[in-house]
């Protein structure tokens, strides 16, 4: 822990920084521990036997299996994300129309859809498409994963939107309105960009359980992804546990990655919002802001 003074804590002295080093020390040696019984467990059941790791270093176990199952598993995830989105964004800001009917028909579909598992959404949108669609069984399977994780994730992003545009201070509304901004521009040009910094974090959790619900596609669909590639693995070369252990390990990585792009786009964001140096500050503006805000306020009010 730093020195630097801090609003929400005081400097630890050197009695609580002795018992942070303790502490440390004893949560370290407990994870040793534990690390070590899991490697002792596997190695007497003889997991780590070299045979059972070696498919993962030849080429041809990657490129038959865990390749094409990687790039169906991305596949999956891109569209689903890609989807989801904007939808989750129109329904996101319809929940704040100005309009009863609007605001209730999204409510009903949003609070509907984001109670439904996202597995019996698959299960649905598969015996939907086999019933009443002429959509081959290869491409049936993506498109009813597909369908699952959009109507369950739009659902649940929808509802981010909506939390982050209401955090926003409600004078952001009012001096929109009060510069003679539409409804359309005060929401794309005002409220949107704020509220997407503010809850950048939230949706980039919503993509990473996009990515790892792929894998309920696998399970219930058969779709060849992952999940399903470490199936046909683990069943030629008799090493389930070493293959979960490299499928997990791929899973995280996709997720650093992705996090670690939202870190990037999250700083970059929040340096484009400082004010650049040697920008010099408008003295008369404020007043003239806040006497036409004034006046605009006073005829018109109202929110999104």
């Amino acid at each position: 822990m730093s020195g630097a003074p801090s609003v929400l804590y005081d400097a630890p002295g050197p009695k609580a920084k002795a018992r942070n080093i303790i502490y440390t020390v004893i949560f370290g040696a407990i994870l040793v521990l534990i690390a070590y019984l899991v490697i002792a467990q596997l190695a007497e059941k003889n997991q780590l036997a070299g045979e059972k790791w070696t498919p993962f270093i030849e080429s041809g176990t990657w490129v038959t299996f865990l390749l094409p199952g990687l790039g169906y598993t991305l596949l999956i995830a891109g569209l689903s994300i890609v989807i989801a989105l904007p939808v989750g964004a129109i329904f996101g800001i319809a929940r704040l129309s100005d309009h009863k009917w609007i605001r209730t028909v999204a409510g009903v579909i949003v609070e509907f859809f984001r109670a439904i598992p996202v597995l019996i959404l698959m299960i649905f949108a598969n015996e939907f498409y086999s019933e009443y669609t002429d959509v081959d069984s290869d491409n049936r399977v993506l498109f009813a994963a597909v369908t699952g994780l959009v109507l369950y994730n739009a659902s649940v992003l929808a509802e981010v939107v909506r939390a982050g545009i209401l955090s926003l201070p409600k004078g952001q509304t009012e001096a929109a309105s009060a510069l003679g901004l539409r409804k359309t521009q005060t929401m794309t040009n005002v409220l949107l960009p704020q509220a997407v910094a503010a809850m950048l974090p939230a949706i980039v959790s919503q993509l990473v359980v996009i990515l790892k619900d792929t894998a309920l596609a696998g399970g219930a669909l058969s779709v060849p992804d992952l999940l399903r590639q470490a199936n046909v693995i683990s069943g030629n070369f008799g090493n389930t546990i070493p293959t979960y252990i490299v499928i997990g390990v791929i899973y995280v990585v996709l997720n650093f990655i992705l996090t670690s792009f939202a870190s990037w786009l999250q700083k970059k964001m929040a340096r484009r919002k400082k004010t650049p140096k040697g920008t010099q500050p408008l003295i008369d503006a404020p007043s003239q802001i806040t006497t036409t805000t004034q006046a605009g306020a006073a005829g018109t009010g109202g929110g999104i």
